[in-house]
């Protein structure tokens, strides 16, 4: 795991900084099947870029009355958040194009050398959820004091539901969004438990 992140050192100021890497037979399974359910449900199938889901990101929008956030994670797969999130940095406007070209490349690289578990394993550890509290085992001590390994199905959606705005959509107490959120994950669990592949990284 990476000593400290950009992303964490930028929060540390503000925040303070909460985290505990834990290897990845020390996260609940149920953890792992919420993040591939909520955030990259192709995670098993691609090589680090859903070619798919980006060219619908492309596609126009049509305008709505009411507009859902889809499940699935959008564009952005699971081995490209990892790749933002531990090698470079976070940011909008310019600095999110400037920031792409390198992610491609660090993107493919993790890929090739890490393999599935560990991406997953590396994202479950890194990611930001809440103000200030890096990776599944902070947010579990912090939200349900319990451990990543304990953490329920319930618990787990909750958490990831989070995301991507995890300042904003807050666990404890507990948003609107997260929930209206968790319960679609929970729905969504449900529906990829029966993927081979995917139960096959997760175990």
């Amino acid at each position: 795991m990476p000593p400290i992140t950009i992303t964490q050192i930028s929060n540390a100021i503000s925040f303070g900084l909460k985290r505990d890497y834990v290897s990845y037979d020390e996260i609940s399974i149920h953890a792992k099947l919420a993040a591939i359910a909520s955030e990259d449900q192709a995670f098993p199938d691609h090589g680090g870029f859903d070619w798919d889901a980006i060219e619908k990101s492309l596609k126009p929008k049509k305008k709505r009355k009411k507009t859902k956030i889809p499940l699935g994670g959008g564009a952005s797969t699971i081995t490209q958040q990892v790749a933002k999130n531990v090698f470079l940095w976070q940011g909008h406007g310019v600095s999110k194009y400037i920031r792409k070209v390198p992610e491609m490349y660090f993107t493919k690289m993790i890929e090739w050398i890490w393999g599935k578990e560990r991406i997953l394993e590396v994202y479950l550890n890194t990611i930001e959820m809440g103000k200030g509290i890096f990776g599944i085992e902070a947010a579990a001590q912090t939200y349900f004091k319990t451990s990543a390994k304990r953490l329920t199905r319930e618990q787990a959606a909750k958490i990831i539901a989070c995301l991507p705005n995890p300042k904003k959509f807050t666990v404890v107490p507990l948003s609107k969004r997260v929930a209206w959120r968790y319960p679609q994950i929970l729905r969504e669990m449900n529906n990829i438990s029966d993927d081979e592949d995917i139960m096959a990284i997760i175990k």
